[in-house]
């Protein structure tokens, strides 16, 4: 059974910071490009940021320079480390692992991001 736990999200001030993680069980880590979306009420889920197995990253423009995303294929995580956080990034943040041989695709249960004084 595939299984995509996230962590690590809150709420934080502007200009705060806050790290997510995204553990998966159940799939072969590594054959997977993993990404970070986020989604709020009544929008469509926005990709945030991607990693592919061979650690191209691409990210949304309104993010560059303010969040980072890793992965650690020793450890089945991938991580989204968010800084200078505005109320704009206020959402629910989901991680998807998506294969990158086939057409499956997984998607945690979401991690709320509030930011906000």
């Amino acid at each position: 059974q595939v299984q995509l736990v996230e962590a690590g999200g809150g709420r934080v001030q502007p200009g705060g910071s806050l790290r997510l993680s995204c553990t998966a069980s159940g799939i072969i880590f590594g054959l997977y490009t993993w990404a970070w979306y986020r989604q709020t009420p009544g929008n469509q889920r926005d990709l945030v940021a991607s990693i592919s197995s061979g650690r191209t990253m691409n990210y949304k423009d309104s993010v560059k320079g303010r969040f980072t995303i890793s992965r650690d294929n020793s450890k089945n995580t991938v991580y989204l480390q968010m800084d200078s956080l505005n109320t704009e990034d206020t959402a629910v943040y989901y991680c998807n692992a998506d294969y990158e041989w086939g057409s499956r695709s997984y998607w945690g249960q979401g991690t709320q991001v509030t930011v906000s004084s």
